[in-house]
């Protein structure tokens, strides 16, 4: 992704109105009459054969990743299978538009801050604190930084879908899961948790659908066909949440169910 970025940027400077390269390699554009020198685009070699980028193609190519970060947050973290328990339940309570979805989304976002705290942590003092006080490459920080999240979610990936996009993927190099590509490893995690998060909604739909049937054949025997059993259901649906403490139920049992990690 990095070369690609490389080349796009090659592609545009090159479609700029620069002034032609003096012999030293630095690009100028005169500015009041005199020339001012901008090495904006520049690839150095370190003594252990890294490749390094400068510092302003460091900060366009961080600008651009930032793009990512919404796919990011919703693939590669735990926030598909809390957003999703969280709108089944709405749905098994029978309430359209309470809580709203600023507040579902709000509240599975910081319940996925808290569950991913661990591996944020991994992260930053890995890769992300090396990085920032020149003590790796962004190369190398980026790849120690691959590793905890490419952890946490072999932990939360079933075997199957993960066989499954190896097989799609026609890779015959990867012998064990830890060597698994994002590129496969993401849609194998993304799968998982969406089997996941119906299988926990399912078991919350049972208890609110048994109160929907008994209140339809109360009514039924007693001749109200006119009425609409959600109606009457609703209030004892609600009560049966509370009772129970059912908020601190469903995100204690969301947090739990990460454990492993």
């Amino acid at each position: 992704m990095l070369r690609l970025l490389l080349m796009l940027v090659l592609s545009l400077g090159a479609s700029l109105a620069f002034a032609e390269d003096p012999p030293g390699g630095s690009s100028l554009i005169q500015q009041g009459g005199n020339p001012l020198s901008i090495p904006a685009i520049t690839l150095s070699t370190d003594t252990a054969g890294q490749q390094e980028y400068s510092v302003s193609l460091q900060i366009l190519l961080i600008m651009t990743a930032l793009s990512f970060i919404p796919a990011f947050v919703m693939l590669m973290t735990s926030f598909t299978r809390i957003i999703i328990v969280f709108s089944i339940l709405r749905q098994a309570l029978g309430l359209q538009q309470t809580p709203s979805n600023q507040i579902l989304v709000g509240l599975a976002l910081f319940l996925t801050m808290f569950i991913m705290a661990p591996v944020f942590e991994q992260i930053n003092r890995d890769a992300l604190q090396p990085y920032l006080n020149e003590q790796m490459p962004a190369q190398q920080a980026i790849t120690k930084a691959e590793v905890p999240i490419k952890n946490f979610m072999l932990a939360q990936t079933r075997e199957s879908d993960l066989e499954l996009f190896m097989r799609l993927s026609k890779r015959t190099d990867i012998a064990s899961p830890e060597q698994a590509p994002l590129t496969i490893l993401v849609p194998a995690f993304v799968t998982s948790e969406l089997k996941t998060a119906f299988q926990i909604g399912f078991m919350i739909f049972i208890p609110f659908l048994i109160i929907d049937l008994v209140v339809a054949s109360i009514l039924m025997a007693m001749g109200m066909m006119m009425l609409s059993p959600l109606i009457i259901s609703l209030p004892f649906k609600i009560m049966l949440f509370v009772l129970i403490d059912g908020w601190a139920l469903i995100m204690g049992t969301l947090a739990a169910s990460f454990g492993g990690t």
